[in-house]
């Protein structure tokens, strides 16, 4: 039997927790930084939706815009600045390569909830979201969807996403720059377990004007492998393989590698800039959601 828009839904998102997000807002620490009332509104010439100041007039200036009322007063040119509201883009590019669907809970499932929560977020608050889940490069789109009665898109997008290829961080995000020039909040959502690195995918970012968010996301059985003994371990996307004998003295190496990697990646990430974020699916999602995405101030 084919699943329901409404049963799609809920699998992802609640009504319950959507309730509770309803009273959430992104935050774009770069692009509207000192706005007013916390809303989206910067100062510009010309027409708006609330006059907001004066500044004098300087040659170049839009002459439409002065106030002839003081100057017949003070003889003095003065600029009328009115404040505009601002599109905010709220961007999530998820990772759909072999190795997110996988781990207990799914990573992929996980991904998908969050997801669709900062989807939600974004469309009630009228901003625009858009979509992108990458492997071998960006492979599906769902862009600018902006207004909650267009959170079917959201969930239809989502729930079709297949889990297949290996994974090209940079190839996807050199994609994704080159169409989205404009500034923005972007979250990037994966393992980040690419074997050619995370380096040349987030310089392709760093040119651009985005709050960078990149959320890593490992299953408990990845952090904490319950294996024993003499085993063929097969890499889930390119089938690299490997015969080992895994002992405690292993599985400590393991974990130890495991931790410098996620500790490198960490230290990337906050020397240029991006905001990381680490979960594992073992942590409820809308905990990540209420509690986390508003410790790192993504949401208010």
């Amino acid at each position: 039997m084919a699943r329901t828009p409404t049963s799609q839904t809920d699998e992802l998102l609640s009504p319950d927790f959507m309730g509770k997000l309803d009273q959430l807002a992104f935050v774009s620490k770069k692009i509207f930084a000192g706005k007013m009332h916390g809303e989206r509104l910067s100062k510009r010439r010309g027409e708006s939706v609330e006059f907001a100041d004066y500044r004098n007039y300087v040659s170049g200036d839009d002459l439409r815009f002065l106030d002839w009322n003081i100057y017949a007063r003070l003889e003095k040119l003065f600029l009328k600045l009115f404040l505009q509201e601002e599109d905010l883009h709220v961007n999530v590019i998820i990772d759909a390569s072999k190795s997110m669907d996988w781990g207990e809970p799914s990573k992929s499932l996980y991904t998908r909830r969050i997801a669709a929560a900062i989807a939600y977020i974004g469309l009630i608050n009228y901003d625009r979201v858009s979509l992108y889940a990458y492997a071998n490069g960006l492979q599906h789109e769902l862009a600018g969807v902006r207004g909650r009665r267009l959170m079917f898109k959201i969930i239809e997008f989502l729930s079709r996403i297949e889990y297949d290829s290996t994974t090209d961080l940079p190839k996807a995000t050199k994609q994704f720059a080159a169409r989205h020039p404009q500034s923005g909040i972007l979250i990037v959502i994966s393992d980040f377990l690419d074997k050619s690195g995370y380096e040349d995918g987030f310089r392709y970012l760093l040119s651009r004007p985005y709050d960078v968010y990149a959320m890593q996301v490992l299953s408990p059985d990845e952090i904490d492998p319950p294996l024993t003994g003499d085993l063929r371990l097969t890499d889930i996307e390119d089938d690299d393989a490997a015969e080992v004998t895994v002992s405690r003295a292993l599985l400590n190496r393991y974990q130890h590698n495991l931790q410098e990697y996620c500790g490198g990646l960490k230290e990337y990430c906050t020397r240029r800039g991006i905001n990381y974020l680490f979960t594992s699916t073992a942590v409820p999602f809308d905990q990540i959601i209420l509690s986390y995405f508003r410790k790192r101030g993504l949401v208010k």
